[in-house]
């Protein structure tokens, strides 16, 4: 929604008053008017305490002290611009409105008698944290540094990794009376323009008070089928990530307030890499990958499938009798797997909240006195213990953690399938989510891509982590400008 335009009075006064009364001036303590006179003209300066920086406004109230009147003749508003404030983020306003919404975002306006422009300087600082490894994509070998909640410090960031003179970062505003910062990240020369447009304008679609919760809140507006569970983006706090999906044609989303730079689309294949494995030699980023894909195949399969035949001991060869409890419990099995998936479900929530002090003492609460004592009295088996153990570990190795969390729901849907239907309901169950898969989109590009629309080259990159100088071409299916890299 648009906000209405209120041009500028030709009166100071009317042009004061009306940024004082629309700021609010007097009901908000950190609403700083700062009325001034220099050189004979009056100056009404607009800021807010904490945004603006003290020392940067200090020494231009200084150069303006020193003007004498014929010093801002005979346009004041050209040589204040262009002569008497000696910095370089400094732009002009025609609307009073648009001046005042500038101010909320954190730049000080500057209303100058006899100018029909408000100057606005944009001397802001934001509170941030320094950049630091994100906690979530941990390397043995590589930078340390990842994003932070401030979107300049983001896309300088991101430009420090690419150089490129057709990178281009679109700036919007998005939320009625958030107006949280936005931008839209990609290489010209390379992403393809269609998409690019597309994704702007579902961007500026978006009509909604604000974006409490930043990046997700976008990607409920964008990505469309609200109630599917798996990730239709992909989120990283790593700027070297970010980077390297660039020079594929990907389009990135960052928001200011945000770490997680949201990187559109995204297949299932790419919710499965990790950067560990591109800072190790080839060979052993594979190794690497398989034992990834191996973790994440056993989280969602293993449990199922041990259920399976736990009820089933006759679909089992002689030499795996062993596979299934010993005794029957106290508990049903069905039971203990629903209890022993809420349980982690629980302790992870219980993690999340505890001190980082506390946070020992909570493991050992739970593999100790919960898990040993559960299963010494009958509520869990052994077995349930040891392969819930494995499936937790699987989730827990999925790199992406939107991932990991909708594997769980599929997990705990095969238990269901098999409860009810037993061998046919596994095998249907399997098949209805990969049908489900292959029927996905990310941005009408395939979600299940290389394997369905099958591509030799992307699928063989997928499972081989090739070595970078062999992969000379760009995905296919991002319609790159330019598919040589």
């Amino acid at each position: 929604m648009q906000t209405e335009r209120q041009p500028l009075f030709s009166s100071f006064e009317k042009n004061r008053d009306y940024m004082h009364e629309r700021l609010a001036v007097d009901q908000s303590f950190d609403m700083i008017q700062r009325d001034l006179e220099y050189a004979g003209i009056k100056m009404a300066l607009f800021v807010i305490d904490g945004f603006g920086k003290d020392e940067i406004l200090l020494y231009i109230m200084q150069l303006f002290a020193e003007l004498e009147t014929e010093d801002l003749e005979p346009n004041v508003l050209k040589k204040l611009l262009e002569r008497y404030i000696p910095y370089i983020e400094v732009d002009e306003a025609n609307d009073l409105n648009e001046a005042s919404d500038l101010v909320l975002g954190g730049p000080a306006a500057l209303v100058v008698e006899g100018a029909n422009k408000v100057i606005i300087i944009d001397a802001r600082t934001y509170p941030a944290r320094s950049p630091e490894e994100p906690d979530l994509e941990r390397v043995v070998r590589g930078s340390r540094d990842g994003y932070v909640e401030t979107i300049v410090f983001n896309t300088a960031l991101t430009r420090r990794r690419v150089r490129d003179r057709s990178l281009r970062m679109q700036y919007l505003q998005i939320g009625r009376r958030s107006k949280t910062d936005i931008c839209i990240c990609y290489i010209e020369d390379i992403a393809d323009k269609h998409r690019v447009e597309s994704l702007k304008k579902k961007l500026e679609m978006i009509d909604t008070d604000g974006l409490p919760m930043a990046e997700k809140t976008i990607e409920e507006y964008i990505s469309g089928r609200h109630w599917n569970p798996y990730p239709t983006v992909r989120y990283t706090e790593r700027p070297d990530t970010a980077a390297s999906h660039l020079y594929e044609g990907h389009v990135l989303i960052i928001i200011d307030g945000s770490p997680s730079v949201m990187i559109t689309p995204a297949t299932y294949a790419h919710h499965l890499q990790h950067a560990e494995e591109y800072r190790q030699k080839p060979l052993i980023g594979a190794y690497l990958r398989f034992v990834r894909f191996f973790a994440v195949i056993a989280s969602i399969f293993i449990l199922p499938l041990y259920y399976l035949f736990a009820k089933h001991a006759d679909y089992l060869p002689a030499n795996l009798q062993y596979i299934g409890p010993d005794e029957a419990g106290v508990v049903p099995l069905f039971v203990q797997f629903l209890l022993a998936e809420i349980g982690i479900d629980i302790l992870r929530m219980a993690a999340i909240h505890t001190p980082s002090s506390l946070a020992t003492a909570l493991g050992l609460v739970a593999a100790i006195m919960i898990g040993e004592v559960s299963v010494q009295v009958g509520w869990f088996s052994h077995e349930v213990v040891l392969y819930l153990a494995v499936a937790a570990i699987g989730t827990y190795a999925t790199p992406s953690y939107e991932l990991s969390l909708a594997n769980r729901l599929v997990r705990i849907f095969l238990l269901f399938a098999v409860a009810l239907f037993g061998a046919i309901g596994y095998i249907v169950g399997i098949t209805l989510w990969i049908l489900y898969l292959v029927r996905m989109k990310s941005f009408n590009v395939a979600y299940f891509w290389p394997f369905i629309p099958f591509s030799y080259r992307p699928f063989r990159d997928v499972f081989l982590r090739s070595p970078i100088p062999l992969k000379n071409r760009r995905p296919a299916f991002l319609h790159p400008r330019d598919p040589d890299r």
